[in-house]
């Protein structure tokens, strides 16, 4: 089934059938990748985080790959590499219940903190991490390749405790 057909189908994050990303998804979370940003992760990449013992998930929906995402876990904290949902099932819930999986998975492995970069210009994911308790704590200058003919963009170093509340 195409992909953009299957998921042209409304969706909402409670139909979301989530489970670990496997080596067969990469095709279409590269292609999604390819779709969602102005510089993608290649299909290597996801292969190499798969390899590498991520935490990796992705969401499924009318048959088709509408979100993923990938959480690199270290001793006491972990860092949000990758979350994205489709352009067109964006709004619905998708993304905050994949970074609330995450959230949760990490404090499960002992993880006190956990850290993403966000672009600047990303105000939509920059105001659903605030959401979710997430604050900026620093600044990488030139960190994400230009998203068409500008200039590198500066990312926001985002943290967020988990602690218990």
């Amino acid at each position: 089934m195409n992909a953009t057909l299957a998921r042209s189908v409304a969706v909402s994050a409670t139909s979301v059938l989530w489970r670990p990303l496997t080596e067969a998804d990469i095709d279409a979370v590269a292609a999604l990748e390819r779709e969602a940003h102005a510089a993608p992760w290649t299909a290597g990449n996801f292969r190499d985080a798969l390899a590498a013992g991520y935490g990796m998930a992705v969401g499924v929906a009318n048959g088709a790959v509408i979100a993923y995402g990938v959480l690199l876990f270290s001793p006491g904290e972990a860092q949000l590499l990758n979350l994205t949902v489709a352009p067109d099932a964006q709004r619905q819930g998708i993304g905050r219940t994949l970074l609330r999986r995450f959230l949760s998975d990490a404090r499960a492995r002992g993880a006190g903190q956990c850290f993403l970069e966000v672009r600047e210009s990303n105000a939509a994911a920059i105001a659903l991490y605030a959401q979710e308790g997430f604050a900026a704590v620093g600044r990488r200058v030139g960190y994400y390749p230009p998203a068409g003919t500008g200039p590198r963009e500066d990312a926001l170093v985002l943290r967020r405790s988990l602690a218990l509340d």
